[in-house]
């Protein structure tokens, strides 16, 4: 099963995510796409894994995600992927990034979903109820995050919009 959890900036997505995988009764991978390129993101990056059950083994995959899936996704597992929004960040950013590429690791992550075998929840930013970007990278950004969750909301068997904590189911 596929399950896709879109919401805004601490809106409770994560925090839905690790309820609906420790109820799932299997064990728990998390894939964590974060990066700790700073003092505050250190902290955030601690923060998170203070809260974790003990027990959960986590993946540390700030780029090669279709190829973690693809390792991880064994039946009887359960997997979160925490979270798309900072991978993409750190795909259009990595160097030699281009639009193709960005696109062509996208359709390998879909791809990756769709061969999953494990119970995969992905945990994603909904960036298009905000204003429209100022800057080009911005917009490209916004863009490309649309198009991601689009794509991997066909092929999710749930989706959920979490605001405030509150799980409203949009799929499934």
């Amino acid at each position: 099963m596929i399950e896709l959890i879109l919401g805004g900036a601490r809106s409770g997505k994560s925090r839905h995510a690790a309820e609906r995988a420790a109820a799932s009764g299997l064990p728990v991978t998390l894939i964590a796409t974060a990066q700790a390129l700073d003092d505050e993101m250190r902290e955030r990056i601690a923060h998170h894994r203070a809260e974790r059950p003990e027990g959960w083994c986590t993946l540390e995959v700030p780029l090669d995600l279709p190829r973690a899936i693809d390792a991880e996704a064994h039946p009887a597992q359960c997997l979160i992927v925490d979270c798309l929004t900072l991978w993409l960040t750190n795909l259009m950013l990595a160097p030699g990034a281009n639009e193709r590429r960005v696109a062509e690791q996208s359709d390998a992550l879909v791809a990756a979903l769709s061969a999953a075998k494990a119970h995969v929840l992905i945990v994603s930013n909904e960036v298009g109820l905000g204003l429209v970007p100022e800057t080009e990278l911005g917009r490209r950004f916004r863009d490309a995050q649309g198009r991601l969750n689009q794509a991997v909301a066909r092929v999710a068997d749930r989706v959920v919009f979490v605001a405030a904590g509150l799980p409203l189911a949009l799929k499934g």
